[in-house]
């Protein structure tokens, strides 16, 4: 036994586990972080206060949350798993009779000092009831009908309550992190094909349907749709925002402008610079090797979240990490699709780089809880 081995096995219980915490995320993670604050300092012209000094306020405090989640054992996140669902599927309830309304959705309760997202919280409560759900199940039951109509509606009820306040971009995540969990649980291919073609006969009848009472989606969705498919058909009105991300995202070459120097933020053509588009403004000032790089940290952290999985020998604990893993790939698959022009924009952000409170904290609290399965699996 190695020095080091010793004073770990005999080290107190809390620095017994501080020790064991996957600490390569943790550094992965501030450092994603890091490169957000230098982005925000950047779309503000230098100033501070406007969204890097209180993004990185909000940082420290979920970075403090996801420490205390980690230090408590993952049984007990186990046993809250049906608690903590009923509680953010309450709060969507809520949300719909009570929320806040902003730019058009109705999808926050002001708390004053926050305003929280419930449908946030429910991309990773999910997770957590399926992984109980799949853990609790006998392998051989589950691709009987009963037992995959139980989880659909775990993924489904939630999913109707997103869509309505609208919000089609957490609603899709919704569903997507919802079918990884039951895919990695064993669930057969059969019922996936089954819901491909449903989904492909769905897509028919959104276009079928529109300008009939029956039609599927609002019509500011249509128009997402029709900016998707020939954003230059009106650059300075619906296709503007994709025109130029498009020019921010190609004028920044293989190294950037530089720091503080794009000229499509700077100078105010790009909406949403702060938020849903902040990963053009650095693919501007910093180029391809940027952009790169930060795609590198994110394929790195995904990679140790699914390392973490493989070696934990509780199929809570593994699920419920694929689950975390699958919501943070999807936040990054779906901005970046949106802001590329290779799919309908639906203000998804961009995990960790994006100004927002309710997405930070939350998507913390689901690494703590990364880290709890990996400070507390079997050894």
């Amino acid at each position: 036994m190695s020095f080091l081995e010793h004073r770990v096995k005999f080290a107190p219980t809390g620095i017994r586990k501080i020790l064991y915490m996957n600490w390569p995320l943790v550094l992965l993670v501030t450092a994603v972080a890091s490169v957000g604050f230098l982005m925000l300092y950047s779309i503000a012209g230098g100033n501070i206060e406007t969204w890097a000094r209180p993004q990185m306020e909000r940082f420290g405090v979920g970075l403090v949350l996801m420490f205390i989640v980690a230090m408590i054992p993952i049984w007990f996140w186990r046993s809250m798993s049906g608690v903590a669902y009923i509680v953010a599927f309450l709060l969507l309830i809520v949300v719909e009779f009570f929320g806040t309304v902003g730019m058009g959705a109705q999808r926050w309760i002001d708390l004053g000092f926050i305003r929280l997202q419930p449908s946030e919280m429910m991309k990773f409560t999910l997770v957590m009831l399926l992984a109980v759900y799949y853990d609790w199940l006998d392998p051989k039951l589950v691709s009987r009908p009963l037992y995959v109509l139980i989880p659909v509606l775990m993924i489904v009820s939630p999913t109707v309550l997103v869509l309505m306040q609208p919000n089609l971009g957490t609603s899709l995540m919704l569903l997507l992190a919802g079918a990884t969990v039951m895919f990695v649980a064993g669930v057969s291919l059969w019922y996936f094909g089954a819901v491909l073609a449903l989904g492909v006969s769905a897509v028919v009848g959104v276009f079928t349907l529109r300008g009939t009472p029956w039609q599927f989606l609002h019509d500011y969705q249509y128009k997402r749709i029709d900016t998707f498919l020939d954003p230059a058909a009106a650059p300075l009105g619906a296709g503007y925002n994709i025109m130029q991300a498009k020019i921010a995202l190609g004028s920044g070459g293989w190294s950037g402008k530089g720091f503080m120097q794009g000229t499509q933020s700077r100078l105010n053509f790009l909406p949403e610079k702060h938020t849903d588009f902040i990963f053009t403004t650095l693919a501007e000032e910093f180029g391809f090797v940027g952009a790169f790089s930060l795609l590198a940290l994110y394929a790195l952290i995904i990679g140790f979240c699914l390392v973490a999985a493989w070696q934990n020998r509780d199929r809570f604990s593994s699920l419920l990490i694929i689950g975390v893993a699958a919501n943070f790939f999807f936040y990054i698959a779906v901005n970046l699709s949106m802001v590329m022009g290779m799919a309908p924009v639906v203000g998804v952000p961009l995990p960790l780089l994006s100004y927002g409170g309710s997405a930070m904290m939350v998507l913390l609290v689901g690494f703590g809880l990364v880290q709890s399965a990996h400070v507390h699996r079997p050894r």
